[in-house]
């Protein structure tokens, strides 16, 4: 993994990237950091090419984004058209948020629209991603959810974003799932998995938690996976303070 495929997932600093000037000031610290690339998800209402333009000017790249999961599926060639106008190739499914996905025929039904959906994007030079929760590590129909949603669906049409964190909170294993995605993992978001003094599991910066990443990583190039993403949910302070404790363990311990 290079240092240069390291990037930050906006939505960790989503607090402060709500209008035009926060999001530029977010991204000159991000910058400063050591990101050289991001993933736009939580902003305010930017437009697009404005985003853009300010990333451009940080000399940050947007690998990739998060799009709203009913947008995804019922309006893909708006999603194309919001990627081209960042200069995108990925996006991610983030979440089945008001899609059902309780019953066998419903996480069906998903697998089947995402399909849809991924070949729209695809035949336009883009790439859709699934970025998964624990959720989806529910058995339904005696089948992981995640299972389904990969079993049924072409993978030119449908790749992976596989969370690690979320991967562990579900009983998973983050390193058996990034194997298992050979050639369909473009994207890996980097979250590491602690417990804290409620004896409960927490978020952490990369390298304060349980997570093998030599291990993870190794096996998420093997699959020839292109963006490392990291993410914090929650952080303990400053947001920006636990992009750059991961960002420099990445740096000393991971990455050449």
């Amino acid at each position: 993994m290079n240092i240069r495929q390291v990037a930050a997932q906006l939505y960790t600093v989503r607090d402060f990237i709500r209008t035009a000037d926060e999001f530029a000031a977010s991204m000159k610290k991000v910058r400063a950091i050591g990101y050289q690339a991001v993933q736009i998800s939580g902003q305010g209402p930017i437009p697009e090419g404005e985003i853009r333009r300010i990333c451009e000017g940080e000399g940050l790249t947007i690998c990739a984004t998060h799009e709203g999961p009913e947008l995804i599926v019922n309006d893909p060639v708006e999603v194309v058209r919001r990627l081209d106008a960042y200069g995108c190739q990925f996006t991610a499914f983030p979440h089945p948020g008001p899609i059902p996905v309780s019953t066998l025929d419903e996480v069906q039904a998903l697998a089947a629209r995402l399909n849809s959906a991924g070949k729209i994007l695809h035949d336009a030079g883009k790439t859709l991603t699934y970025h998964n929760h624990s959720l989806e590590f529910r058995r339904v129909g005696g089948r992981l959810i995640l299972d389904i949603l990969y079993n049924e669906t072409d993978a030119r049409y449908l790749q992976g974003e596989i969370d690690t964190y979320w991967v562990q909170h579900g009983g998973g294993d983050p390193f058996a799932w990034c194997a298992r995605m050979k050639d369909r993992l473009p994207l890996l978001h980097l979250k590491d998995y602690a417990v804290n003094d409620q004896n409960a599991p927490a978020f952490a910066e990369i390298g304060a938690g349980n997570l093998d990443w030599p291990r993870i990583l190794a096996a998420a190039q093997s699959s020839n996976c292109q963006w490392f993403i990291v993410e914090q949910d929650t952080c303990p302070g400053d947001p920006f303070d636990s992009l750059k404790q991961s960002f420099d363990y990445i740096a000393a311990n991971l990455a050449a």
